[in-house]
């Protein structure tokens, strides 16, 4: 089901649109874009209107639609989403200097069809009361029979867990990644979670000590409950670890857009600093422009190394790394 926003007039079904509307498709919910939309609207006059639903059924729609598609713009989660994007040839490639030097080459597409717009990473979090950080080092770390029985998981049925475990075999190969996946299933405290918040809430809980989660996650809980006993390690740090896992959400101009160059302004705009500081503070991410800080919550978690191998890799591996996990049992 798909969810009109407000900005949504009746010009969406008719034949053409205003010079000067772009239209958005966004996996993105309503409260973390429409103040960048408003924002922007103020500014130019542009008038945004954007449709949200889920990230597949946004393809799916696209692929349906063809030439007929209203959409100038498609906005998402997750380097494997927009892969399929490509995959699917929803999006166009753009010529923008702009857009090339705000937004580093691993956070953006080689053939410059999609551009992370912010980040987010992957680390471990664990319980303050109950693990001593020194404990910890690696993602492959976490399989280690110390942990028996400590460590919580999300479902492997989640996009941000399949781009983890496709990152990883393109650093270690799928043998040694599938051998990791059971060591961690062999160290699982409980079934695996729906959702990261709930995984930091059953550590908070003393359910399990230590899990993975996107960093976005725990910045909700902590601004609600700044003593919340739980905190971030930030893995694989030593030079041959390959750093945190990271993903983006990104955007792209669609293949058919009516209005590409108005669609290509706002996408440049949003990889400024006025937009991305706003973009990623909120929803406690990190800017995808690496010369704009992050909000002071998130910089409170301190820095990192982040893995730079070009996140177009956690969709070409994506189907594979689903049937890796499969095959390790990991539901």
């Amino acid at each position: 089901m798909f969810f009109i926003s407000s900005l949504v007039v009746s010009s969406l079904i008719t034949p053409t649109l205003q010079a000067d509307t772009v239209v958005v498709y966004t996996a993105r919910k309503d409260h973390l874009i429409k103040p960048l939309f408003d924002a922007y609207t103020k500014n130019t006059g542009v008038n945004i209107q954007f449709t949200t639903a889920q990230e597949a059924a946004l393809l799916e729609r696209l692929v349906a639609e063809g030439e007929n598609t209203p959409a100038d713009m498609l906005m998402t989660v997750d380097a494997g989403n927009l892969w399929q994007a490509t995959e699917r040839d929803i999006l166009q490639a753009i010529d923008s200097p702009t857009l090339t030097q705000n937004i580093p080459a691993h956070l953006r597409d080689p053939d410059q069809k999609w551009f992370g717009l912010s980040v987010r990473a992957r680390p471990i979090v664990y319980s303050t009361q109950r693990v001593d950080p020194k404990e910890l080092s690696t993602y492959e770390d976490l399989g280690d029979p110390k942990w028996k029985n400590r460590l919580c998981l999300r479902t492997s049925k989640k996009v941000y867990n399949q781009s983890l475990t496709a990152m990883m075999m393109q650093r270690l190969g799928a043998q040694t990644t599938e051998n990791i996946i059971k060591s961690w299933l062999n160290n699982l405290a409980t079934d695996v979670f729906a959702s990261d918040s709930q995984l930091i809430e059953a550590i908070e809980a003393g359910q399990c000590d230590l899990g993975i989660v996107n960093t976005y996650y725990f910045g909700r809980l902590q601004e609600e409950n700044p003593s919340i006993p739980v905190a971030i390690f930030w893995p694989n740090q030593a030079d041959s670890a390959g750093g945190v896992h990271i993903n983006i959400s990104g955007a792209g101009i669609t293949k058919h857009a009516k209005n590409p160059q108005a669609a290509i302004k706002l996408l440049e705009w949003l990889s400024t600093p006025e937009a991305q500081a706003m973009f990623a503070s909120l929803n406690h991410e990190y800017p995808a422009n690496p010369a704009v800080p992050s909000s002071e919550l998130v910089r409170s978690w301190g820095d990192f190394k982040p893995d730079t191998t070009n996140l177009i890799e956690a969709g070409r591996l994506q189907v594979e790394a689903v049937k890796l996990m499969d095959r390790a049992g990991y539901k």
